[in-house]
């Protein structure tokens, strides 16, 4: 059964309003309330980009990240590790410092 996108987006806007509403109500770090609202607000989401593609060929620009406790340990590993993408490591076109010297002179 297909799901109304309009619904879909009726709900998912709710849901973040509930989000909103338990993230910026004081509470400890570990408050179930901002985790069950999270949980509600990325299922909404995924039911509303279904909606979309299933009524009509569409999708949202957005992704939800792969929630992968091993991803924790990654993150541990790589702490000090610069996040600053390098211009070499962009696709497409190579980019050298004499092109940054012409912008900033």
């Amino acid at each position: 059964m297909a799901i109304d996108p309009r619904a879909a987006l009726d709900r998912l806007i709710a849901a973040l309003e509930a989000h909103y509403t338990a993230v910026s109500t004081p509470h400890g770090d570990d408050d179930p309330a901002v985790d069950d609202a999270y949980d509600v607000l990325a299922d909404a989401f995924e039911v509303y980009d279904d909606a979309l593609g299933a009524e009509y060929g569409e999708a949202t620009p957005f992704y939800l990240a792969e929630d992968d406790e091993d991803d924790d340990d990654h993150d541990d590993e790589h702490e000090d590790e610069d996040d600053e993408y390098d211009a070499d490591d962009l696709p497409g076109e190579s980019y050298d410092d004499e092109d940054d010297d012409a912008l900033h002179p």
